[in-house]
């Protein structure tokens, strides 16, 4: 395109010389040629040949003829005088022609080494690239379950930490998925065992010698009981299958106010069945959030199980949101005995009271948190007349 445009501009300058030089004949023929002879040259810096012609076939007034040949350039302007004759104007443009080619090559050669330049810096910048991206892939081969540990990103380009930073954060994640994993199984396989052992003894006991009908009675009811704790801990062991499913779930866009609304007509029902009441101070009106309502409806259904399970009757149990700066804070008040803090109540198969339970609500509410971005907690109410069980999710700008 620049060549195109630097030939056209070169030999345009030519042809508007010509077309001045004809258009000056026409007005002043005999300042041109005094003996008016056929054939004359017009002086200026690259003298014109102008000759005056008679058998030009043309019927356009003014036309440009360009003639080349392998060491000579012409540029030949034909323009009518008047019914039987033309004025053909002749001018060398062999240097114009050669300048033109001497461009043509010099751009090729610019072109060239400018698309070379680019590929060895685009080359030489893809390996300054890869070196970082090469040194993770090589700390993060060398990384299993068993020797699992963050990443050093010291040595990282600035570019790269963040990266770095989040890899570590998922590795974090992982640790902690994994801890808990060991947990849980080291758990299942005590909370299991300890009933079974008790369930094995007692049916030797009984077998020792004939007892009356009442005591049989009385030991298989004893089975059933354990048997139905151990189907409670197993449905809540499945229960942890189906909410890691849950942490892939698409989120939405969900007015969680709203959302919870209709979440507390279900609780109303239970709460009613055990002599309890819900109330309801959610704020602001609306809020709309992408999330996933699977994982946010187990953490607030076993909030507020427990808080029925562990509140008087005729109690009331507050369901509360608030909006603070870029947090979303959800909390579950009761009107219970309150927990002790210095306990972990988020670990696996940790009971608190006398009410049962596998012991695993809040310990997969802490999960399907952690999955949602949030966290969860609970404590004491200020008064000591109750816990407050609460979720904080963080709001992006």
């Amino acid at each position: 395109m620049l060549y195109h445009y630097i030939r056209v501009t070169v030999f345009q300058s030519v042809v508007n010389e010509l077309n001045y030089q004809a258009e000056a004949y026409k007005k002043n023929p005999q300042n041109f040629n005094p003996l008016n002879s056929k054939t004359f040259t017009i002086e200026n810096p690259n003298k014109t040949l102008a000759t005056i012609k008679t058998d030009e076939p043309q019927d356009k007034e003014t036309y440009i003829v360009t003639q080349k040949s392998k060491d000579q350039s012409k540029t030949i302007l034909i323009t009518k005088l008047d019914e039987s004759s033309y004025l053909s104007l002749e001018k060398d443009t062999t240097l114009q022609a050669h300048i033109v080619e001497e461009i043509f090559i010099d751009i090729i050669i610019v072109n060239v080494s400018a698309i070379l330049l680019v590929l060895f810096y685009a080359l030489f910048l893809s390996r300054m690239l890869l070196i970082p991206i090469k040194i993770l892939s090589h700390k993060l081969t060398n990384l299993d379950e068993k020797f699992l540990h963050e990443i050093d990103i010291k040595s990282l380009p600035d570019e790269f930490l963040p990266l770095g930073q989040s890899i570590n954060r998922l590795i974090s994640r992982i640790q902690t998925f994994v801890l808990y994993q060991k947990e849980l199984f080291v758990g299942v396989a005590h909370e299991l065992k300890t009933p079974l052992a008790v369930m094995k003894t007692k049916n030797e006991v009984t077998l020792l010698k004939p007892r009356e009908s009442e005591k049989y009675i009385e030991a298989l009811k004893s089975n059933n009981e354990a048997i139905n704790g151990m189907n409670a801990m197993i449905s809540s062991i499945l229960e942890i299958g189906r909410q890691e499913g849950a942490q892939f779930e698409e989120p939405v866009n969900t007015d969680v106010i709203g959302f919870l609304k209709k979440l507390a007509k279900n609780y109303e029902i239970l709460a009613k069945n055990d002599e309890k009441n819900i109330k309801l101070d959610l704020k602001p009106e609306i809020l709309n959030l992408k999330i996933q309502t699977s994982l946010l409806t187990h953490i607030v259904q076993n909030f507020v199980q427990n808080a029925i399970k562990f509140s008087p009757k005729n109690s009331t149990i507050t369901i509360s949101s608030k909006l603070i700066k870029n947090k979303f804070i959800i909390e579950v008040i009761d009107e219970g005995i309150g927990i002790d803090e210095s306990k972990d109540l988020f670990a696996p198969f940790k009971r608190y009271g006398d009410k049962g339970g596998a012991g695993l609500g809040l310990f997969l509410a802490k999960g399907a948190a952690q999955a949602l971005g949030g966290e969860v907690d609970i404590k004491n109410r200020n008064d000591r007349s109750g816990a407050v069980a609460s979720l904080v999710l963080n709001i992006k700008g």
